[in-house]
């Protein structure tokens, strides 16, 4: 079974990621786990210092990347991340890095 969430209603996952996340691959290392769990979105640097991540798709998938985003795997160094889940829009098409 793939994870892309096909079948399922598809969710909104905004995640801010805290930490030493900007400059150290961070945003090209979520888009390649997003892509691989069937996801679309992108993925931004704030001017904060946080990335904020956009992911639709399957639930499922979603939560996973949300795992991943804070996992001892992603690159930097993450010391929080917050999210907040709403209805897919269906604006997004790929996952991109900005």
């Amino acid at each position: 079974m793939s994870g892309d969430g096909r079948g399922e209603s598809a969710v909104r996952l905004t995640a801010w990621v805290h930490g030493e996340v900007q400059g150290v691959g961070f945003r090209w290392w979520t888009r390649a786990r997003a892509l691989e769990l069937g996801l679309v979105g992108s993925a931004t640097n704030r001017k904060d210092g946080r990335v904020e991540v956009v992911a639709e798709g399957g639930r499922p998938a979603c939560e996973k990347l949300l795992e991943l985003l804070g996992s001892a795997a992603a690159p930097g160094r993450v010391t929080g991340v917050v999210e907040r889940w709403s209805e897919a829009r269906g604006t997004n098409v790929g996952f991109v890095e900005r």
